[in-house]
């Protein structure tokens, strides 16, 4: 494309134009790098055909794994099998584990990274007693661990209902870190993203629940990797790191601020943990390999244009985010079709969609800007507009 794109899309006082940049010359890299340890956090590719809101799982596995094979091509890990991965969302504990062990199947063919999260999603909704939610855990990471995999401890909603103490936390993740045969990847993820974990920890103060980790690390620092925070506070993520002890690491789960928790400051630095970074992975490659130069002023140049898609991306309510990376991997040629696990692409606004593609364009998110100008407007066009 030799002039810019043009295309006119929804606003919400009528049509509005857009001018989509050509792709920016990013030189990325093909391994992982070294001055930080790194995942994004791959989204599902539904089967078209049978996708529903009445229908749970119906997952493309061809195109799911491609998604992967992209990340790992560009250096990146994947954690698989995570929120999003639509897990809650239309995601059946049954398939995150099927989609788990093809991850790590799939990483293993060409030397990817990759962790995949365990929850306690087999069991039914609503309170379990302390024995069935350690029990559903140790279950699920018995066949992600036996099938060759590492994990993510996912927070778990059972838990959040039934339990009666800080002791019962620390009890239940003690059970679980100690039965781990390789070192855990922990995972709060914060009610903005799920409602049904609201008062994880055992309280709803942010910083009584800080003690609870900061106790939960210190008792099994040796067995935990570290922590994926996923608040959507970069003060709290900083004060955590600051508070860990040595070696274990805070992987940045905000997609609002991941470019200064990633870069640092004086203190040190928070690794990544991101489902941001599965929307722009040539962005994240090329950042990271600056970093690894010591070029923090080069890192910083071509990341945080990508932070206010993200914003936008994870905007409330938090949760739908997922239909945003599937509409934006449908603009990037990276799946065929706009349709989702359970329904959820009618989880955000059109308008909500045209922005996306708006703040995607002036960062030339798009590889191909005539790709995604023909399925915008056709999308756009099929709805009446």
């Amino acid at each position: 494309m030799t002039t810019p794109a043009t295309v006119r899309i929804p606003g919400p006082s009528g049509a509005r134009t857009v001018e989509l940049l050509a792709p920016p010359a990013l030189i990325t890299a093909r391994t992982p790098p070294l001055s930080r340890l790194v995942y994004a956090a791959g989204h599902v590719v539904a089967d078209p055909l049978r996708a529903a809101a009445s229908v749970s799982a119906t997952i493309d596995w061809d195109a799911t794994m491609a998604v992967r094979h992209r990340l790992w091509a560009l250096g990146l890990g994947v954690a698989e099998s995570m929120d999003t991965a639509q897990r809650g969302m239309g995601l059946d504990a049954a398939t995150a584990l099927e989609l788990g062990w093809r991850a790590v199947r799939e990483a293993a063919s060409c030397g990817g990274q990759v962790v995949v999260g365990i929850a306690t999603d087999q069991l039914p909704a609503g309170p379990a007693t302390l024995t069935a939610i350690g029990d559903a855990y140790l279950e699920q990471l018995e066949q992600i661990e036996s099938a060759g995999g590492c994990v993510v401890v996912m927070a778990s909603r059972q838990l959040a209902l039934s339990a009666a103490s800080v002791d019962d936390y620390l009890a239940i993740y003690g059970r679980v870190i100690e039965a781990a045969s390789r070192p855990v990847i922990l995972h709060w993820l914060g009610a903005i993203f799920d409602p049904q974990l609201a008062g994880y920890w055992g309280s709803d103060d942010l910083d009584a629940a800080v003690d609870t980790v900061v106790t939960l690390v210190n008792a099994h620092a040796e067995a935990v990797v570290g922590i994926k925070v996923s608040l959507l506070d970069a003060g709290r993520e900083g004060v955590l790191r600051r508070r860990l002890p040595e070696g274990v690491r805070v992987f940045a789960g905000d997609d609002f601020n991941y470019a200064e928790l990633i870069a640092g400051d004086e203190s040190g630095h928070c690794d990544a943990l991101l489902g941001a970074f599965a929307v722009i992975p040539r962005y994240a490659s090329a950042a990271l390999l600056r970093l690894d130069a010591a070029d923090t002023a080069g890192f910083h140049t071509i990341l945080d244009p990508t932070v206010a898609l993200s914003r936008l991306l994870f905007e409330a309510p938090t949760q739908f985010y997922k239909t945003g990376v599937a509409w934006l991997s449908f603009l990037m040629g990276d799946q065929s079709h706009f349709r989702m696990l359970a329904g959820l692409e009618s989880g955000r606004t059109v308008l909500h969609l045209a922005d996306l593609f708006a703040e995607a364009a002036g960062i030339g998110l798009f590889p191909d800007p005539e790709l995604a100008v023909d399925r915008a407007t056709g999308y756009f066009r099929g709805i009446g507009l």
